[in-house]
């Protein structure tokens, strides 16, 4: 009977003690940010902003501080950008549908948060290194709406000469653009060998996909960028369809932030521009000071498809995307916050709005004036090497065609 009465007893404190507790998860939400303190009248002092409670998740990590400081003038500046960058993406669109842009074309429609957002938590000496869904990052590093579009385009004055398209563009400490799909994270792992070899207090930004996820490269990176403790901040873009194929259907762990295993995680919403710059300027700040590498994961969205021949409304549905542009457009979002904070009125974000895309447009238009390459056999030769820094000469695929400079 005693035995009895306690097992009763027992019973309720064994359901509480395997009760499953509530699991945080990442909102995509663009605009859940709130200030902490009043936004001043200066364009230049700073102000704290209260990230939301679902930006992060963590594996093996401390969260990042959900307080961040910015100003007024970056906010607009930020803004720019993301509309600057969307105004690119949809004329690389319009051209392609023009077919005066030839080959792949990977559109990232949807997904600037993330190149706005890493690009104002570095700087200039960090590096970067991408897939080919490359344009935005590329008008981030340096180069300009002109150069990327005139490359698109295959034009001579293109920032790859109009040798590399679409997939393959390059500016100072921008290493593409990379066409083969995860090839570019092990090259990452290198740059950032290369800036703890030579002591530098900089990152390794390395960004592949989910598609790309899977890749043995990817794991190998991993490895010996642990082994060595290297400044790499690995960074998965997780636009939910790898290609054509969403996640869950390609992934057995669909958590791409916690693949690194013996390497810490962290999640992040890639659709809020201010919870990415926090959360990629702390993860700065953890491998400079020794720290190792980091696994990140970025949640975002891209509106079209995996590249311009694919429609991208077969393996998802039309109102999943119309809904994803309604209420969580990282442009969108930030804009509600702008006006939301008092940083400016309706009227200063039109004019805002309005001389961005007057700046792409222009830069467009001077793309699509560009001459093309030279119907010269001396054009294959030239930038095999950075211009200035030539062999006396280069072999063809005969003797007979050997090039001197």
């Amino acid at each position: 009977m005693l035995f009895r009465t306690a097992a009763r007893q027992a019973a309720p404190l064994r359901r509480q003690a395997f009760a499953p507790l509530a699991r945080r998860t990442v909102t995509t939400d663009a605009a859940s940010a709130q200030t902490e303190s009043p936004v001043p009248q200066e364009d230049d002092k700073p102000f704290t902003v209260r990230l939301s409670d679902e930006s992060f998740e963590t594996y093996e990590l401390d969260p990042p501080p959900y307080t961040l400081e910015t100003t007024k003038k970056e906010l607009k500046q930020m803004y720019y950008d993301m509309v600057s960058i969307r105004r690119m993406e949809m004329a690389a669109d319009r051209l392609y549908k023009e077919k005066k842009i030839r080959g792949f074309c990977h559109l990232s429609t949807g997904q600037e948060a993330v190149a706005v957002g890493i690009e104002h938590a570095i700087n200039r000496m960090d590096k970067i290194i991408t897939a080919y869904r490359c344009h935005g990052f590329a008008l981030m590093r340096g180069g300009t709406v002109k150069s990327i579009i005139g490359e698109l385009l295959g034009r001579r004055e293109g920032i790859a000469y109009g040798k590399g398209g679409s997939m393959h563009m390059f500016a100072e400490n921008f290493y593409g653009g990379n066409g083969i799909v995860g090839a570019q994270v092990p090259v990452g792992a290198g740059l950032a060998f290369a800036q703890q070899y030579n002591e530098q207090p900089n990152t390794s930004i390395i960004l592949y996909g989910d598609g790309a996820s899977n890749q043995g490269q990817v794991f190998e990176a991993f490895n010996m960028a642990k082994l060595w403790n290297l400044p790499a901040l690995f960074g998965c873009e997780n636009n939910k369809y790898g290609m054509g194929t969403s996640a869950s259907r390609s992934s057995a762990l669909t958590e791409y932030y916690k693949r690194g295993q013996y390497i810490p995680g962290l999640k992040v919403n890639g659709m809020d521009v201010l919870a990415t710059k926090a959360a990629v300027q702390y993860s700065k700040n953890y491998t400079i000071n020794g720290n190792g590498p980091l696994v990140l994961e970025y949640v975002t969205y891209r509106y079209g498809g995996h590249s311009m021949s694919d429609p991208g409304t077969t393996y998802r549905s039309r109102e999943e995307i119309q809904r994803m542009r309604s209420t969580h457009d990282p442009i969108a979002g930030l804009k509600q916050k702008m006006l939301e904070w008092g940083v400016t009125s309706e009227e200063d974000l039109k004019a805002l709005d309005k001389e961005a895309r007057a700046y792409v447009d222009a830069e467009v238009a001077e793309a699509e004036q560009m001459p093309v390459p030279d119907n010269t056999s001396r054009i294959l030769y030239e930038d095999i090497y950075v211009r200035g820094s030539e062999p006396k000469w280069m072999r063809g695929r005969t003797v007979d065609e050997t090039f001197y400079y």
